[in-house]
């Protein structure tokens, strides 16, 4: 029988790489799929999944450097930050705490008023969707949290194993 000498480690950067990816496609295909467009305390999970895959893909291609397992880490440090962000968003939408108050703006072409007008309101206490009394964000925090977690026991189980 033949033992894999990295196997905690290749699964840590895998899920370094495919949560976030994952994470990431799902939240796309609601926005464009189904018309349900982020709010603001989306945008700020989906940072943290984005750096996430840029971490990731560094440990994929630094693999077997000692700065490919940093990257791995990063990116758990990422996907977590999105699972916290994901709970304090989950809490605003079940008013257990008031959120943040933010206004956020682009650059408008044409008629700034018409733009303004065509603009869809989408709050941060309202969530968009949900699925068995859970939003995305709670989803997010239920999943990403979890996973942040596993790799860094990955990474550690393949420290001490030496790999």
């Amino acid at each position: 029988m033949t033992t894999r000498p990295n196997g905690s480690l290749e699964l840590a950067r895998m899920l370094a790489l495919g949560v976030p990816l994952v994470a990431m496609a799902t939240a796309l295909v609601a926005q464009y799929g189904f018309g349900l467009p982020p709010c603001e305390m989306c945008w700020w999970q989906r940072y943290g999944h984005i750096a996430a895959i840029a971490f990731g893909l560094l440990g994929f291609i630094l693999r077997g450097s000692p700065v490919g397992r940093v990257m791995i880490a990063l990116a758990a440090l990422g996907i977590f930050a999105s699972g916290v962000i994901g709970a304090y968003h989950a809490g605003v939408e079940y008013h257990w705490w008031e959120g943040v108050t933010t206004c956020s703006s682009t650059r408008i072409e044409g008629d700034p008023l018409a733009a303004i007008m065509a603009a869809p309101l989408v709050r941060c206490d309202v969530p968009a969707w949900t699925m068995m009394g859970l939003s995305m964000a709670g989803l997010n925090f239920l999943f990403s949290v979890p996973a942040a977690l596993a790799i860094v026991g990955l990474l550690s189980k393949a420290r001490a194993k030496g790999a």
